[in-house]
């Protein structure tokens, strides 16, 4: 493990870690997240920059092993993406040996097991979170894939599945005896969902117990709740997942201020121009229009939030026919945010119709 540096004002705090023989540096990791981490998105992040890991979306074991199109489309990462996870989920030891050993085939660096998602869906067949509800079923998967495949294995869970039953130093600990390599902790349990009162204190017992690394995960969307996840558990290293959607530029900015480095600059310039490139790459990686839009769409959702006038540019985003008309309106709507600004920000000037003809972005 690597021994902390100290860092301005004065919080002591690791800035790389190693799984096995990889160095994870900086130690910031984009978070595995349903329909969102796919390889364009992943792609825009360490264009940016100021990631040391990234996580695919989390995949199906049952359909990997069985070659669905979908399935492999989901896995599939860039040559240079390195280091890379691909995450796998299921209940079935036998098929997440399978799945984890094509993963490995593939040219991932690390193998990550999802014991963390909450979705209904996923946990109504023992899979995700619902898997700290069954400690003897996660460690058979656990054995499985751990001899099933050479390359490092990681886990990702939730603090527990519920307040009452907040077991994951327990389960991070079996995982630890079972030869995993790291472990990330979500302070939420699934019974939270997306929400609840922000309790770390199960992260920190966990990093108090383990010998590998832990990474702390939950609610980090800026340089002042990373230090804070830092200072309340000790952990290794952070991962982000929706604060990275609200603000790609999120693991360049809290690498920077950790260094002691001035905070990079996000000009309106610059959020257009990686906005615009984001839609040319889904343009190009879904197969129709209507993909890509979806996409974009979802995207630009969390993007715009505290731009001037935002709900009008979203508004006029998911009234778009095409991915020509999204990108016009993108367009449009930083040309005119050029003109507000040089006025000095105070004066409203005229509604600009969007390309579709559907509705107006104000300025």
């Amino acid at each position: 493990m690597d021994a902390p540096v100290t860092l301005p004002p004065g919080a002591e705090v690791p800035l790389a870690y190693s799984v096995r023989n990889l160095r994870i540096e900086p130690n910031l990791v984009l978070a595995p997240m349903e329909g969102v981490t796919d390889l364009t998105f992943r792609r825009l992040i360490r264009k940016i920059g100021g990631t040391g890991l990234t996580v695919t979306e989390f995949i199906a074991s049952e359909g990997l092993r069985r070659g669905a199109d979908k399935m492999e489309e989901m896995a599939r990462i860039d040559d240079d993406e390195h280091p890379v996870a691909i995450q796998i989920f299921g209940r079935n030891p036998t098929s997440m040996a399978e799945a984890a050993k094509i993963v490995e085939d593939l040219g991932a660096d690390i193998c990550d097991l999802n014991f963390g998602c909450p979705s209904k869906k996923v946990c109504a067949h023992s899979g995700g979170s619902a898997l700290l509800k069954d400690p003897e079923l996660a460690e058979q998967i656990v054995r499985a894939v751990r001899a099933a495949i050479r390359i490092p294995l990681t886990v990702k869970m939730r603090s527990g599945f519920d307040a009452t039953q907040r077991n994951c130093p327990d389960i991070a600990w079996m995982c630890q005896e079972e030869g995993v390599e790291a472990i990330t902790i979500h302070w939420r349990t699934r019974a939270d969902l997306y929400s609840g009162t922000r309790a770390v204190d199960k992260i920190a017992e966990t990093k108090q117990r383990l010998s590998i690394p832990v990474i702390g995960n939950g609610d980090i969307l800026d340089f002042e709740s990373a230090m804070a996840m830092f200072r309340d558990t000790g952990v290794d290293g952070l991962m982000i997942g929706r604060g990275a959607i609200k603000n790609p530029w999120v693991f360049q900015q809290v690498r920077a201020q950790m260094l002691g480095e001035p905070m990079p600059e996000i000009t309106p310039e610059e959020k257009r121009r990686v906005l615009v490139d984001y839609y040319e790459s889904c343009r190009a990686w879904f197969r129709t229009d209507r993909g890509a839009l979806g996409r974009m769409k979802k995207i630009s959702n969390y993007f715009t939030h505290g731009l001037p006038y935002a709900s009008e540019l979203r508004t006029t985003i998911l009234r778009s026919q095409t991915v020509d008309d999204a990108i016009s309106a993108v367009n449009l709507y930083f040309d005119h945010l050029a003109e507000w600004q040089a006025r000095g920000g105070t004066t409203r000037g005229p509604l600009v119709e969007d390309p579709s003809g559907s509705a107006p972005v104000a300025l």
